[in-house]
């Protein structure tokens, strides 16, 4: 670019950050680059300064000042990411639920939600396939890579600002089923414990993130595992894994919050732990609440105790957990 540009932000553009936008439309220009065009005031929003936080409205004229050609601004962007087409047809095989604005998937167990050292497979890596001519899906929350069951992704930037705004504000209800070992006691009750992260885990720390977890006893397996649900009430990272050893009752499989006592001689292997409920405010307004189906790493936990998977069971549900 050499002159002077107003660009009009898109209706499926609404409340995307400036520097998101900036980021979909320029993807050479760097973070610093912009960074200073901001503060020059160079770069505006229908006339006025703005940050790069901003969250803009459809409709509005945005300012692009000359890019130059700055080692920065001519950078080309990332490489497109190419999946295969077995994982495609893996990804939309775990669709629960789709529609013009979120996709819910049943994630399985083992399976990552996002890349890192020594990860290269990831649900994140393969959102491009289910774009569709359209924008790249967008994770909206995590599952850790040994749980499975319910991950909602934005099919739009609008979409995603407002279920990432709805998570952060608690607005979103959550429930999991989990097979621990022993009884928790009392049956019923809620795990208030702050927790903060030491090296891969968390552990319990007053110093450290609320951490608040209700749970609910569903049924009990003689003396040796009890099947649980869990509603965290905050988001802190092995929430449920962590506060589950606190109560004395490790989830079955959890080596790394449990050791060899979570794991009985002959269980099946896997973590126990399946997001199995969301109740969530649609960006379309309406209220949308959907169950997945246990994972076969989980189901087979459950036959291994003789446990028969019963969603009508008391507990079992999030209107369980509702405010009487």
């Amino acid at each position: 670019m050499s002159s002077v540009e107003l660009r009009a932000v898109a209706s499926d553009e609404a409340e995307l950050r400036l520097d998101r936008w900036f980021r979909r439309h320029f993807p050479g220009l760097g973070h610093g680059h912009l960074q200073k065009l901001l503060r020059s005031g160079q770069i505006r929003i229908d006339g006025r300064r703005a940050a790069a936080g901003a969250r803009l409205a459809a409709g509005q004229r945005i300012r692009i000042p000359p890019l130059g050609t700055s080692a920065e601004a001519a950078r080309p962007g990332p490489k497109p990411t190419v999946v295969s087409d077995a994982d495609g047809a893996l990804l939309r095989s775990l669709i629960l639920h789709e529609d013009e604005a979120l996709l819910v998937l049943n994630k399985p167990a083992g399976l990552a939600v996002q890349g890192g050292t020594g990860t290269r497979r990831h649900v994140d890596g393969m959102l491009p396939a289910l774009a569709d001519g359209g924008e790249r899906p967008r994770l909206v929350h995590r599952l850790d890579r040994d749980t499975s069951g319910l991950l909602v992704v934005a099919k739009s930037a609008r979409a995603a600002a407002r279920l990432t705004e709805a998570f952060r504000q608690h607005r979103v209800d959550k429930l999991y089923w989990a097979l621990v070992i022993g009884r928790p006691a009392p049956a019923t009750g809620q795990i208030d414990q702050p927790l903060a992260r030491q090296g891969e885990r968390s552990a319990a720390d007053e110093g450290g993130l609320a951490a608040r977890t209700r749970y609910r006893t569903i049924a009990r397996a003689g003396r040796i595992a009890t099947w649980v649900a869990l509603q965290p009430l905050t988001g802190r990272t092995h929430q449920l894994r962590a506060h589950s050893l606190l109560l004395g009752t490790p989830i079955m499989g959890d080596r790394k919050y449990g050791g060899a006592a979570a794991c009985p001689e002959g269980a099946p292997a896997g973590l126990m732990l399946h997001a199995r409920a969301i109740r969530l405010p649609h960006p379309d307004g309406s209220v949308l609440e959907l169950e997945a189906p246990l994972s076969p790493t989980v189901l087979a936990g459950f036959r291994w105790l003789g446990f028969e998977p019963d969603a009508s069971l008391s507990g079992a549900g999030l209107a369980d957990f509702d405010p009487t």
